[in-house]
């Protein structure tokens, strides 16, 4: 889809951000291409991820650029007018839609503008259990983490849309929301997530798979509920991939084409109450 004006998007819809952390694109691409993403799929433009590129190799540093109004870089060239972007002189990628902010970062720019922001986390650095992984967090106005969110539980998404649904469901009807999910489900370990793989096999392609299955058998209700008081714009992409082995590297935090490269899309949820 083009670019909505998010001068007309700010005021009057909901707004969803949706980072499912460390998810490949290759692998997203694939599962989408292959039907195992229906619910994904449903919302994707002409049911296909776009390709872009990460504002940053692990989650700290892409989140901060992120929440900064850099978004993941459309791969092609550019330049690529933003959604959101901080005032500053000589922006080449701040256009007549963009929403500019005078604010430090899009958080605090959304609150200023009447939203509720909310964060629901995932990883450790939401994890508010210390200075760092209360960092992110501490932008919005109320923020959610509890062990059941992390990336060691394999029924993690499950509990952070059962929060979302409780944070829509409390929030009063005229109150815009905001709401930031950063996804746990995809990032190490996941081998828990294919039936037959262990603990000692460890994680693998196929595993990071069949998380990105498991976050799309959930991700309806999580929808659903943004679209239950009004429209909702959502944004869900991933941070940064994450390599398995290719040219010997594992992990991320590294400049390897698996981890700059990630799945992106934007699409408006109509209200159905």
């Amino acid at each position: 889809m083009s670019d909505p004006d998010m001068n007309e998007v700010i005021g009057r819809d909901d707004l969803l951000l949706v980072t499912l952390d460390t998810l490949r694109f290759d692998v997203a691409a694939e599962l989408a291409a292959a039907g195992r993403l229906p619910n994904l799929a449903a919302h994707l433009p002409d049911g296909q991820w776009e390709k872009r590129h990460a504002p940053g190799s692990f989650t700290y540093a892409s989140h901060q650029a992120i929440f900064a109004g850099f978004l993941p870089t459309p791969a092609s060239p550019g330049p690529h007018p933003r959604l959101f972007a901080g005032r500053f002189d000589g922006s080449e990628t701040t256009a007549s839609r963009t929403f500019v902010f005078d604010t430090p970062d899009l958080v605090s720019a959304l609150a200023a503008e009447g939203y509720r922001t909310v964060c629901l986390g995932g990883v450790g650095f939401f994890n508010k259990r210390g200075p760092m992984g209360s960092t992110l967090p501490g932008l919005f106005q109320e923020s959610h983490w509890e062990p059941e969110f992390s990336v060691a539980d394999p029924h993690s998404f499950e509990a952070q849309v059962r929060r979302a649904e409780e944070v829509v469901a409390g929030l009063p009807p005229e109150r815009k929301l905001f709401l930031f999910v950063n996804v746990s489900a995809l990032h190490q370990p996941n081998w828990f997530h294919l039936p037959g793989a262990t603990r000692e096999a460890g994680d693998s392609r196929e595993t990071h798979a069949a998380a990105l299955e498991y976050v799309d058998q959930h991700i309806g209700r999580l929808f659903a509920a943004m679209r239950s008081r009004r429209r909702c714009f959502a944004l869900v992409c991933s941070d940064h991939g994450t390599t398995y082995g290719e040219d010997g590297f594992t992990g991320h935090r590294l400049g390897h084409e698996a981890v700059w490269t990630v799945p992106y899309a934007q699409f408006f949820l109509e209200a159905h109450p």
